[in-house]
């Protein structure tokens, strides 16, 4: 959640959050290619989905 996401950007409060924090938008393509590949899936994830408001 938000702590995991101040971590990644080394801030310590939400001030320092907003400072550091940048937003990247990516292409659906980008997306897809981030997640993992050749890899079978037996049962998807709740809470990661590869295909995101199928």
């Amino acid at each position: 959640g938000l702590r995991s996401g101040m971590g990644y950007v080394g801030a310590q409060n939400l001030p320092d959050l907003w400072r550091k924090a940048r937003f990247v938008r990516i292409s659906p393509a980008g997306y897809q290619e981030s997640h993992p590949h050749s890899v079978v899936i037996t049962k998807e994830s709740p809470n990661y989905q590869v295909n995101p408001g199928n």
